[in-house]
Formats: structure tokens, sequence, C-alpha cells
């Protein structure tokens, strides 16, 4: 098997683009309840994955520096001149599913990407576990029906 087994296809993600601004993306991370969103740009290629403390950190440097506006540069940044793009490094669709799963161990979701590094959709822990059950529970099933 490989990530395509295990994928939420970008149509069901919420992502950003990477010029958006911090406002719009804290807003957009709020009002969908995540604390980290997969940004791209707007061919749709894979940029690197916001999350909130790379939000706190860029505003933490800025009133650090003495900066008196914050709301001002919230609204001027963009999400990719303020994310860690070396956080969640992305996957291709033919990752093994053992790399998927050690992946999947460190963070919530992992980034999928064709061949083109486009951002296809993400692989989260929870799809990975459930699974991994299903597969259990439907090979015990066939184990008590054989029986």
């Amino acid at each position: 098997m490989n990530a395509a087994f295990y994928l939420t296809p970008k149509s069901s993600v919420v992502y950003l683009y990477g010029d958006q601004s911090v406002r719009q993306g804290l807003e957009k991370m709020k009002s969908h309840g995540y604390t980290a969103v997969p940004v791209i740009d707007r061919e749709g290629k894979y940029i690197g994955v916001a999350a909130e403390g790379d939000f706190l950190w860029f505003m933490f440097d800025l009133a650090r520096n003495g900066n008196t506006d914050i709301i001002r540069d919230i609204k001027n940044a963009s999400v990719q001149a303020v994310i860690n793009t070396y956080k969640y490094e992305p996957v291709s669709v033919n990752v093994s599913e053992e790399e998927l799963i050690l992946m999947a161990m460190n963070q919530n979701f992992v980034p999928v990407i064709d061949d083109r590094q486009m951002f296809i959709g993400i692989v989260t822990r929870r799809s990975i576990i459930s699974k991994i059950t299903e597969t259990k529970e439907i090979k015990q099933l066939k184990k008590e029906l054989h029986r």
C-alpha cells in the first residue's frame, strides 16, 4: 500500500496560500480549529506547514524588536515569510507504508505531493490508525468465519 490508501485529498483539506497574510492565516486556522495547516502556492505546489507556533514566534519577534503596531504587520506579512518550511517534509504518494507510519509518529499529519511537487493531500495519524484497526478487525472476522 502507498499513501493513497490513507490520503485525505486536497479538496477535503484546509490549507493556506503562501501569499495570504498572517492575519488571514490565523483567522482561517481559528475558524476551522486547527493548530497547523499545509501551505501551497497559487499553482498548487507544496511550500510547507503553517503552525500556531510560527505565528506566535513571528509576533514575539516583532514585539521584542520594539514594534508597536503588530496588527498592521500581521496584515502585511505573508504566511510564507513566517513559516518554518523544514518542519513538515512532504512525502511522495509512492512512499512506503513503513516510512509513512514512522513520519506520522512525529506529527499529526504528513503532507503528500506528486512527482511535480504538487500538493495532493495529507495522511493523518488518525487515518493510519483507523485503516490498520479496520484491517485487523477484518482479518479477525475472516478467521472466526472459517472456524
